[in-house]
């Protein structure tokens, strides 16, 4: 983990706030002995929290009092103008100055979208931000997911710009130099899709900075024949939460299925190592973290129903984005194409 990381977090953000958010952060800190963290909230809830689990003077944990709360329910424009001191706006004013490297939020979806593209800026030459994460695939490693819910709908040149940074993250991520990227669509076929889609099927064949291979359908997200899969925010979204939701129902029938008769306890105490390694391959709690993309600094948005477990995933993310330097590899591309694009233009 990259030397003296500082990450803020918004500690009260989330259907949990501290009650996942402190045991994750002391569970961070102990794992990572180089990791400070800033914990944004009302100081007087956060201390009593980290005096019962004995931390209160961690040298590690500094919190940065904030007067407000960005609920679930505010809506994103008034959390803007109105919420300068909540717990979400002030982890992102400590990443706008220097102060932190990262921020993470379990909040409101919305609002931290707007709070972020207000406060840190997009890139230059970058549309709009988008949602990213990594779901498990039938092989060892995972695929890249984007947009998760960041844009509603997307125009084909912002399509594009999302295989971009896809590529980019999952390359780093990866350790691939040309990052398989597939466009979700409801068939195979080039007819299949609407005039947006195949729009932008025909920029990522031109695109020199990906490496595109076709359409994918639903079915294929597990499959790992990809590395990166670009859509729409809406699509994306709930595509996840499908995901997530298969994966929980899997495992409550599996365990309910073993409960049932005592041969099946049986052979589950005997297969107690294998079901645990399928647990952990298939739990959404660790892959919990979906990056913001494309802004001049990084954000992390964690679940609202985040646990601990879940929460310290998305911290650990936060520090996995820093130390391979996303927004910087992001801008040199973006900055390498920029020549290229305006000599196609004037020819």
């Amino acid at each position: 983990m990259h030397a003296d990381l500082t990450i803020a977090l918004d500690m009260m953000g989330g259907d949990y706030g501290p009650r996942s958010s402190i045991p994750a952060a002391l569970a961070a800190v102990e794992k990572h002995p180089r990791l400070i963290l800033l914990l944004c909230g009302n100081r007087t809830v956060l201390e009593s929290a980290l005096e019962k689990a004995n931390a209160l003077s961690h040298p590690r944990l500094i919190v940065k009092h904030c007067d407000e709360v960005v609920t679930n329910t505010c809506d994103p424009a008034q959390a803007l103008r109105n919420k300068r001191n909540s717990s979400m706006r002030v982890a992102l004013d400590l990443v706008k100055s220097g102060q932190a490297q990262a921020c993470v939020s379990s909040g409101n979806t919305g609002a931290l979208l707007s709070m972020a593209h207000y406060v840190l800026k997009m890139l230059p030459g970058i549309k709009r931000p988008a949602l990213i994460t990594s779901v498990p695939t039938e092989k060892k490693q995972p695929v890249y997911l984007l947009d998760l819910g960041a844009n509603i709908q997307c125009d084909p040149e912002t399509l594009l710009q999302f295989a971009i940074m896809g590529s980019i993250v999952a390359g780093a991520a990866l350790k691939l130099d040309k990052p398989k990227v597939h466009l979700l669509n409801i068939g195979l076929e080039d007819i299949k899709g609407h005039d947006g889609i195949k729009q932008a099927a025909r920029l990522m064949q031109g695109c020199s900075a990906i490496n595109y291979q076709g359409y994918c359908e639903g079915s294929d997200i597990f499959s790992g024949k990809s590395d990166v899969i670009v859509c729409e925010g809406f699509v994306g979204n709930v595509a996840l939460k499908t995901c997530e939701g298969i994966a929980k129902l899997i495992m409550f029938k599996f365990t309910k299925a073993l409960k049932k008769h005592l041969f099946y306890r049986c052979l589950a105490f005997l297969l107690r190592p294998v079901i645990k390694k399928l647990y952990k391959r298939v739990n959404p709690d660790q892959y919990n973290g979906a990056s913001l993309v494309g802004l001049r600094g990084i954000v992390v948005k964690s679940h609202g129903n985040a646990s601990k477990k879940a929460f310290m995933a998305a911290i650990e993310e936060a520090a996995r984005e820093v130390d391979r330097r996303i927004p910087d590899k992001i801008q040199a591309a973006f900055e390498e194409m920029a020549p290229i694009e305006e000599t196609s233009v004037r020819s």
